[in-house]
């Protein structure tokens, strides 16, 4: 029933930085380790081979991975909309809701019916759409329960630890609090993503409106706790200037320096830089990587500082950039 041949392989032999999800001499190699997309294996990836210019064009991109699958749609501004559909009951989650209209589009494209919003914060770019959507469709709204005042709608409020099940696929919640108080992310851990909201960033981090920097570098922490696999989907498209913040901070970094070349040449293209993985981010993200010595030395942190003062400085830093 697919409508684009599908490829399971695992993630890092993928080539993440061209625009048409290619596969090179790594389909050889990974031939034996092959999935239908009902399949359970932890690193099967499944990738829908669609040129990056149906991404420029904001016809959407669909990704799948073994039973999920995720339609990604440009919002606003700079906002990604995200649409997770479980291919084994047929229900549908919206990730936050920037604006009807895509979200509408995206559900007709694809012959779902939304069946829940799943909200990291209460910003309206995240929030703004919930009481239409829900209208439109009677679909239930999942949020954070530190925020459960603010999002619109809400039906369900879920914090960290909390497991919220769709059908065959579970998140577990994560309590990412930094950019506001009660902000969460959603792990498909079987399923190797994070929908992060405006937590975590490709190359960077949410701006921090109402947390503490104890609070962020927390989240930064549990962050660092996920595997490599796990693909990023984050809600905005900042990933060049997080990339010339990061240099700033670590020119001497081989990995950054590729990754800020090829996310400027895929900007020029006019192609999305989202998602990413953890793996990326680990080698290339500052706010990752901010207790590192040489890190420290080049902002001014003494070694004797505490992680929440290392964490601190690139935030303050990055704020005034």
């Amino acid at each position: 029933s697919m409508r684009a041949a599908m490829l399971c392989v695992s993630l890092f032999s993928l080539p993440q930085s061209l625009g048409y999800l290619t596969v090179r001499s790594a389909l050889t190699a990974a031939a034996g380790s092959m999935f239908s997309v009902r399949g359970v294996s932890s690193f099967c990836q499944q990738r829908l081979l669609q040129p990056a210019g149906a991404r420029a064009m904001g016809g959407g991109a669909a990704k799948a991975t073994c039973g999920l699958e995720v339609e990604q749609f440009a919002c606003l501004n700079d906002n990604y909309g995200y649409l997770v559909h479980d291919t084994l009951s047929g229900l549908t989650a919206a990730i936050d809701t920037p604006e009807v209209k895509p979200y509408m589009e995206a559900l007709a494209r694809r012959g779902w019916k939304l069946s829940h919003i799943l909200n990291t914060h209460h910003h309206s770019d995240h929030a703004g759409g919930n009481l239409e959507l829900k209208s439109l469709t009677g679909c239930t709204i999942v949020g954070p329960a530190n925020e459960k005042d603010k999002i619109p709608g809400i039906d369900l409020a879920l914090g960290g630890g909390d497991v919220f099940e769709m059908g065959a696929a579970k998140a577990l919640v994560l309590d990412v609090g930094g950019h506001t108080k009660g902000h969460i992310a959603f792990h498909f851990a079987q399923h190797q993503m994070a929908f992060v909201g405006d937590s975590l960033f490709a190359m960077g981090c949410g701006r921090m409106f109402e947390g503490t920097y104890e609070q962020m570098q927390a989240s930064m922490e549990r962050f660092n706790t996920l595997p490599d696999e796990t693909l990023i989907y984050c809600a905005h498209e900042y990933t060049l200037s997080n990339a010339k913040f990061a240099v700033s901070v670590e020119p001497s970094n081989s990995a950054l320096q590729e990754r800020s070349a090829e996310v400027h040449v895929m900007r020029l293209r006019g192609e999305w830089t989202v998602p990413s993985t953890m793996g990326r981010e680990r080698l290339t993200n500052p706010f990752l990587r901010y207790d590192l010595p040489h890190i420290r030395k080049a902002l001014g942190v003494s070694a004797s500082a505490g992680k929440v003062e290392a964490f601190a400085a690139v935030r303050k830093a990055k704020d005034t950039f």
